[in-house]
């Protein structure tokens, strides 16, 4: 029999999305299903793309999986929690001890915990446009409202103090801060995080700094950990091996308390609550924890020759040869936020530009309306595909922008075609 009850979802989730795995993620796996070729770009993913973990990572899972049947204490092993603070004392964080580290299935786990340990229903929390959408999503489940303050694609996706300044209401709770940036791979320079820090010390502010991609940097670019910048300012830091170490699968991440203690312990002890109330982290995967932060296997993928730097510098130049679109290029993560510029092509939305490029050339990237209020026109593509798979994913949407210039076929720099190619000047055949 069909029931008669008519069940209402929760007012708290209008509006929420998840635009990375969304509806063009389902149709294009739909697409792969029924035999179609799709080359996807949308989730970063570094294992999806032969970029596999260090083995001792994953031999120190499997060593001690024996002893990983039990729950761990509600923040996390010991020896794992100390290598986390070991890890951060090393980056100029000297106040960080293992009590202050909690560890999560992942920061996706973390932000949610800690957002509901600090918001109460209609509190606001500044957030950066473009944003990575699980915090806006998690501000707003949290009974929070999420507004975005600016970054300007003309500064190099920086964002302005003085804007994030004129944002703060009374019921301003907290400042987000994603550096690097996911999804413009901007890394934002340290008189930028003072200024932010001076801000939240201003209007007693809590810094919530997601750094999962910390590691990521190039052409000799420098990241600031933000709690460097505000040691007397509550400030938590989210890391995790998801990126680090090419884990994403094993659910391991981290934040770390700074500037926490004294005023700011009723916190804390909510913090406390909420770890508790999940029981604990996931336990194989913290045994991965120490071993993986002795290892440094990602500057060898991001120096120059590195396979990260290669890919990179790959996308973004194929992206630099169709014309009409521009790309800042990205300093940090492994995404690209190219912007194809109004007046010389006829898109629509970015959703529906999206929606077209997956239906008629099989390519999924992410619109930029899905990641907070930004500019029409962008879409977020990862970096993280072999050169042959990329230069086909620009052949793709080339041709996709061929058909819809105003002004008639066009030709780029990469020659007489609006083909991209590769280094060899060869065109590659698309991946099967």
């Amino acid at each position: 029999m069909t029931s008669r009850c008519h069940v209402h979802p929760s007012r708290k989730l209008s509006g929420i999305s998840y635009s990375l795995r969304g509806p063009l993620a389902s149709q294009a796996e739909r697409m792969r299903a029924a035999g179609k070729d799709v080359i996807a770009l949308n989730l970063g993913d570094p294992a999806v793309y032969g970029l596999p973990p260090a083995r001792k990572v994953v031999q120190a899972v499997r060593d001690h999986l024996d002893h990983s049947c039990g729950y761990s204490s509600a923040a996390g092993l010991p020896d794992a929690r100390d290598a986390v603070a070991r890890h951060y004392r090393s980056k100029g964080l000297d106040s960080v001890q293992s009590g202050d580290v909690y560890l999560g299935n992942g920061v996706s786990e973390l932000a949610p915990l800690c957002l509901h340990a600090l918001l109460n229903p209609r509190d606001q929390v500044l957030i950066p446009a473009p944003d990575y959408p699980m915090w806006t999503a998690s501000v707003a489940m949290a009974g929070g409202r999420p507004v975005h303050y600016r970054c300007d694609e003309a500064s190099n996706w920086y964002p302005d103090p003085g804007d994030i300044a004129r944002k703060v209401t009374d019921r301003t709770r907290a400042i987000v801060v994603i550096n690097p940036n996911n999804p413009t791979g901007a890394v934002w320079p340290g008189e930028i995080l003072d200024g932010i820090a001076d801000v939240a010390r201003r209007h007693d502010l809590v810094l919530l700094a997601d750094e999962i991609y910390a590691d990521f940097l190039y052409d000799g670019t420098r990241h600031t950990p933000l709690a460097t910048c505000a040691p007397d300012v509550p400030c938590l830091t989210f890391g995790g091996l998801s990126k680090r170490s090419r884990i994403p699968g094993y659910r391991m991440g981290w934040l770390a308390l700074t500037g926490c203690r004294g005023p700011a312990s009723d916190y804390v002890t909510a913090l406390d609550t909420l770890a508790t109330l999940r029981l604990c982290p996931n336990v194989p995967a913290q045994r991965a924890v120490e071993t993986a932060l002795h290892l440094d296997d990602t500057t060898a993928l991001t120096a120059p020759g590195g396979a990260l730097c290669l890919r990179r510098d790959h996308l973004w130049r194929l992206l630099a040869g169709i014309p009409g679109v521009r790309t800042v290029k990205p300093q940090g993560a492994f995404y690209v936020f190219p912007r194809i510029t109004a007046g010389q092509y006829r898109l629509g939305d970015d959703e529906r530009l999206a929606a077209d490029l997956l239906h008629e050339e099989g390519l999924l990237v992410v619109p930029g309306s899905g990641l907070g209020p930004v500019p029409p026109g962008h879409l977020r593509m990862v970096t993280l595909p072999q050169p042959d798979v990329l230069t086909e994913a620009v052949n793709r949407l080339a041709r996709f922008l061929e058909r819809r210039c105003i002004s008639g076929p066009s030709t780029t720099n990469h020659g007489t075609s609006p083909k991209a190619r590769s280094h060899s000047g060869k065109e590659r055949r698309p991946p099967r």
